[in-house]
């Protein structure tokens, strides 16, 4: 019965009628920027690209990204709390547990994930702020380097140049009192631009101890010149969380919160907040042949959070500066009778770490443990785009990135809170050398039907947290392992047009060395998995039915172990956890009018092993749900007026769960929030 609505909706998708004028813009007809870090219509580049527009991010009943995110093909999302993606992570082709550290997340080509384990702040740049969304699916090392080995997401924010003179601001109320306020403005002179920013969100959660309240600033200037353009970013974010943690169920002693007691906290006490900066100055250059562009990228982050463990508090401050300078040319070329485009590039990160460990922060002036970790990486990347003839093109690219970290650990032993037991791990550093390299084919069979083939080489090196940890014997330590390497290859077929066709593609990858938290170990330790591998089917549709505008994207994805020995568990042939095997998504937006709309998305997720649950003996599953959200839009002169109700059908549901490792048949659940929804008005002034 699955199969066959998933086929009816397909084929509804593909058989229709063009008419859509604001549905995702593909490749085929947009300019993007992160197949080539230049401005390009990649026309025939082996890459699976697609293109969310401003449009699609208005329409969308959703209000945060990594769930406007979930609606295309290949993209899973986690959610623990359910406010304002506080704590959300968006996994690109299965790597579960580790997919924050292998989908590479940029705002503006600059690089959001950390050396740290934070996460990326998803509600830093506010929604009104953003252009358009490229996902570039698959290793991409070669242009993006470490930790590209799932894909790449960039986040493009929108540039004053060619926009008029113009302001917006709006408000939004929902459940949980969830309040938004926010304001754009755009100002252009005959050569310059600026366009302004802001945002305040506050909600007190749908969970106990789960207040959020994060306000975000981004501006953007451009300066047109006689033969190029230069710009300037700057941005600001902070945010201050309350951490309710899991719901506890345990069949053997009669536990389970889930159903008893789904909004309580189980950590009331815990809480975690951040501030965030950057700035950006940025240039492109035409040349007599070719083009130039750099970025010199500067972005800086204080944390604090608090955990209290049954009369065991800890508090850590950790502050985190990245310096990024990224010089590149684009060169195009005639040798032997063939047009190439060559693209030489360097990449230099510059990353300070400093936590500082204590058990209050009245006490953080003279922390128990205090780490210093400077971490460097240096890569150069060449790239030639052949166009062997009017049909078929041929990419290849290579990369060698140098990696080093120093670390170092100093223990107060007459620190408030130290204990006997307490230790301070001995410094160390580790110098890596990894490459990269993609080789990719595309062929236009016929006009609106496209072939194309590619195989690369990615890799990742751990980050700092994961290097920092406890012996067998509860030692701390730097536990330095071995950078992650992947082979995956692509085969994908493109038909239609940009409003009315669609994209299948089918993917495998070989994933080695694989950096994991191991949770079974004496201790809290990290390793390095035994092999893996990925594969699965990818699926994009779009067309529309007289007003009614479709889209569809459908994903089968396996993750499994080949080979190898886990803490004596045997794993091959056993799957990865957090990685569903099916997942389908669907949007309607039916026009009703010119001024109205009423857009419709439906997810549906299938059951996935638990975190931790790499045996996968656990006999219980993150049960599989499907959510469905409506939004109404109405305009009215320079107003814009906005309903919408998520998860309608007021499902009971969880996208992250974690297994014990102490308690066989314990885990840890993150509910989420029922039914519920918002109003929102926008003025827009001229």
């Amino acid at each position: 019965m699955r199969q066959t609505s998933l086929a009816l909706a397909l084929g509804l998708v593909f058989a229709s009628p063009v008419r859509a004028e604001t549905l995702p813009e593909y490749v085929a007809d947009t300019i993007v920027v992160t197949p080539t870090r230049f401005s390009d219509i990649a026309t025939d580049r082996a890459v699976n690209v697609t293109v969310i527009s401003r449009a699609d991010i208005e329409r969308n009943p959703a209000v945060t990204l990594p769930e406007i995110l979930q609606d295309y093909a290949g993209i899973g999302m986690r959610d623990l709390f359910g406010n304002n993606a506080s704590d959300s992570t968006v996994d690109l082709r299965g790597f579960g547990a580790a997919a924050e550290q292998n989908t590479l997340i940029l705002v503006d080509g600059v690089k959001q994930n950390d050396i740290d384990l934070s996460g990326v702040v998803w509600s830093a740049i506010p929604l009104s702020a953003i252009e358009r969304i490229e996902i570039v699916r698959g290793g991409s090392s070669v242009l993006h380097g470490a930790g590209a080995v799932g894909g790449v997401i960039n986040i493009i924010t929108r540039s004053p140049k060619d926009r008029s003179n113009e302001a917006t601001a709006g408000a939004r109320y929902g459940s949980f009192n969830t309040r938004n306020v926010h304001a754009t403005g755009n100002l252009v002179g005959r050569n310059v631009g600026l366009t302004l920013a802001a945002s305040n969100d506050r909600s007190d959660g749908w969970r106990e101890n789960n207040e959020n309240r994060q306000s975000n600033f981004y501006g953007n200037a451009r300066w047109k010149l006689d033969d190029g353009e230069v710009g300037f970013k700057l941005g600001a974010d902070t945010q201050r969380l309350r951490l309710p943690g899991g719901r506890f169920v345990e069949p053997d002693q009669n536990l389970n919160e889930l159903a008893t007691n789904p909004r309580g906290a189980q950590t009331p006490r815990d809480w975690a907040n951040r501030d965030g900066w950057l700035a950006a100055l940025s240039g492109q250059f035409r040349l007599p042949k070719g083009e130039f562009a750099a970025d010199l990228n500067y972005r800086s982050k204080e944390q604090e959070a608090y955990f209290y463990y049954g009369g065991s508090p800890d508090y850590r401050r950790t502050t985190l500066d990245m310096w990024t300078f990224s010089p590149r040319v684009k060169l195009p070329l005639r040798m032997g009778g063939l047009e190439h485009e060559v693209i030489l590039g360097l990449d230099q990160e510059l990353w300070d770490y400093a936590l500082a460990v204590s058990n209050d922060p009245a006490n953080i002036g003279q922390p128990i443990n205090r780490v210093q970790a400077d971490q460097r990486n240096t890569a150069l990347y060449a790239q030639d785009h052949l166009r062997v003839s009017d049909a078929l093109s041929v990419t290849a690219g290579a990369r060698v990135e140098w990696f080093h970290i120093k670390a170092a650990d100093h223990l107060d032993p007459a620190a408030p809170g130290s204990a006997i037991w307490d230790t301070a791990a001995p410094a160390g550093e580790q110098s890596e050398r990894e490459s990269a390299w993609d080789l990719g084919a595309r062929y236009r069979v016929a006009p609106g039907q496209t072939i194309y083939a590619k195989a690369g080489r990615s890799f990742r090196f751990a980050n700092v947290d994961e290097i920092y940890e406890y012996s067998p014997t509860y030692a701390r330590q730097f536990q330095f392992l071995k950078p992650q390497t992947a082979y995956d290859q692509e085969l994908g077929w493109e038909f239609g047009t940009a409003r009315h066709g669609g994209r299948v593609a089918l993917y495998h990858a070989q994933v080695e060395d694989e950096i994991h938290l191991d949770p079974y170990s004496a201790g809290v330790g990290n390793t390095n998995l035994p092999p893996l591998r990925r594969y699965g089917v990818e699926v994009e549709g779009r067309g529309s039915v007289g007003a009614v505008d479709l889209s569809a994207a459908y994903t089968l994805a396996f993750a499994e172990f080949t080979s190898g020995v886990f803490n004596g568990v045997p794993l091959k042939g056993n799957t990865v956890p957090l990685v569903p095997r099916h997942k389908l998504a669907l949007i309607a937006t039916w026009n009703i009018g010119a001024a109205t709309r009423l857009t419709g998305s439906a997810n549906y997720v299938s059951n996935q092993y638990m975190d931790n649950d790499e045996p996968n003996t656990l006999g219980v599953k993150i049960p599989a749900y499907a959510v469905a959200d409506v939004r109404l839009e109405h305009g009215v002169g320079n107003w814009k007026f906005a309903a919408a109700v998520n998860n309608l059908f007021d499902e009971k549901y969880y996208t992250y769960a974690v297994r014990s490792q102490f308690n066989a048949d314990r885990y840890s659940a993150y509910p989420l929030p029922g039914r519920h929804g918002w109003v929102s008005a926008e003025y827009r002034f001229r």
